[in-house]
């Protein structure tokens, strides 16, 4: 037999009532306007309530800011009223004039757009005859909010010339984003260092010495790998502030010296241009087969072991091949590992013992001046051709320009000859007591040091040739 149920209506409670939807009466009078006609709070109470019969709604709460400014949102009232239609708990606002809810246009348009449409509440202004819920409501509401984005838009541009103008007068564009190793001084609109700054430091002379920069993170009580790199990479720490992908010296102090900063970010490049895979396999990319030219690779071979084998000879990728007749045997990779690492540990006693002088950079100074004043007279040797042409100038500037051929080949010597010294004092400092501290060094670690003292090392039967970048 079926059991037949009946639901029983539930009886209307006033609490039942409360939790309806209702129409909120919004009330403000300033302290300044309580006496003035037809703004106080009696009065707009009584509007708004007749106003509700007109409209044949029949809940209504009222929010009432007594004393309150229309100049900011921030009232008592009005913020539960924000709260209260954020929970769908209002279908209107009824208000008797739009300064009821603030005299601030972009605070009004905020209420109206951000919180009133979204929560599909409707809008009543009565003095102003706007009603969200007709036609015409909708369309004033529509014209306000186009006002409105011009604003916005007019705000951003006026915050963008700011900012500009502070960044070209080298102060700090503002922002949360201060960089570590500094504070900010609003009092002067600069940047200064604080304890952070050998933090900093220490971040850029741990990198040129071979440290990953997780390693880096670890030593120095950063949290992630990836602020490390964010630190290497950031001109801030030359005096300079980066605005709008542009330039521009900054009147803060320098953290890093210029040249340790240019050494840092040729090893970055040099790093993201030989990533290094995922494999813990220590010669990883460094070895090339010396029968053809092809590279070695690591390859799985026993419980535990590995060896070393051309990729000519490994079909599966046809791409690397160079040879497909290639002799090339395979090795042991413990065997030329610990080969490899016994020349290097050679070659770092051989190069700590060396005098790597600094470089001379000032050498190149005069011929740069030199190169700049031959480029400004060629330009106005053309011009006086150009005027009245004559062999003697065409003469002239032929010459300037075999001198300025051979100021410039000089110029690069210099400079090759500054780069070779600065390299040698990077992998002085790279590997110092390297026999020492190797077996303390993470693989990764050891592979990057690798990386940085070695350029190839090719392999042929039973001979091993490295090639090292100094």
């Amino acid at each position: 037999m079926r059991q037949k149920r009946t639901a029983l209506k539930a009886k209307q409670t006033p609490q039942t009532l409360s939790a309806r939807p209702f129409a909120a009466l919004y009330v403000r009078v300033s302290t300044d306007a309580q006496a003035e006609e037809g703004y106080s709070i009696e009065e707009q109470q009584k509007r708004l309530i007749a106003q509700c019969g007109v409209l044949g709604i029949e809940d209504y709460q009222l929010y009432i800011d007594g004393g309150w400014s229309g100049s900011t949102l921030e009232r008592p009232e009005m913020q539960r009223l924000i709260q209260d239609a954020k929970e769908h708990k209002i279908t209107h606002v009824i208000c008797y004039k739009l300064d009821r809810i603030s005299r601030s246009q972009r605070d009004m348009l905020y209420f109206i757009e951000d919180i009133l449409l979204p929560n599909r509440v409707s809008f009543v202004s009565l003095s102003e005859t706007i009603d969200t819920g007709t036609p015409m409501g909708r369309l004033m509401i529509g014209i306000l909010s186009a006002f409105a984005q011009l604003e916005r838009e007019n705000i951003r541009e006026r915050t963008q010339m700011g900012m500009q103008a502070r960044v070209e007068s080298g102060l700090w564009p503002g922002g949360d984003r201060i960089p570590i190793g500094y504070d900010y001084s609003p009092e002067h609109g600069i940047l200064i260092p604080n304890k952070d700054a050998e933090t900093v430091r220490s971040c850029f002379n741990l990198y040129l010495r071979g440290f990953s920069p997780q390693s880096i993170a670890d030593v120095t009580g950063l949290k992630y790998g990836n602020w490390v790199l964010q630190i290497l990479s950031r001109k801030t720490y030359l005096g300079l502030i980066v605005f709008r992908d542009k330039e521009y010296r900054g009147k803060h102090l320098p953290i890093i010296d210029e040249d340790i900063f240019r050494r840092v970010q040729e090893r970055l490049t040099q790093r993201s241009v030989t990533r290094l895979s995922s494999s813990k396999s220590l010669l990883t990319g460094l070895m090339k087969c010396g029968h053809c030219g092809a590279s070695l690779y690591y390859q799985s071979w026993g419980k535990g072991k590995k060896k070393i084998g051309c990729y000519s000879r490994q079909k599966s990728k046809k791409y690397l091949v160079r040879d497909p007749d290639c002799p090339q045997a395979y090795y042991n990779s413990e065997e030329i590992e610990q080969a490899v690492l016994n020349d290097v540990f050679h070659f770092a006693l051989e190069v700590q013992s060396q005098d790597c002088a600094a470089p001379y950079s000032f050498r190149t100074d005069d011929l740069v001046k030199n190169l700049e004043l031959t480029d400004t007279k060629i330009k106005r040797l053309y011009g006086l051709y150009a005027d009245s042409p004559d062999e003697i100038l065409l003469e002239t500037i032929s010459d300037l320009k075999q001198t300025r051929r051979q100021m410039e080949a000089k110029l690069l010597k210099l400079q090759n000859e500054d780069s070779l010294s600065v390299m040698r004092k990077d992998i002085q400092d790279t590997i110092s007591n390297l026999d020492q501290i190797w077996d303390c060094l993470s693989i990764d670690e050891q592979r990057n040091i690798l990386h940085i003292l070695i350029e190839s090392i090719e392999i042929t039967d039973d001979k091993i040739d490295i090639h090292y970048r100094i």
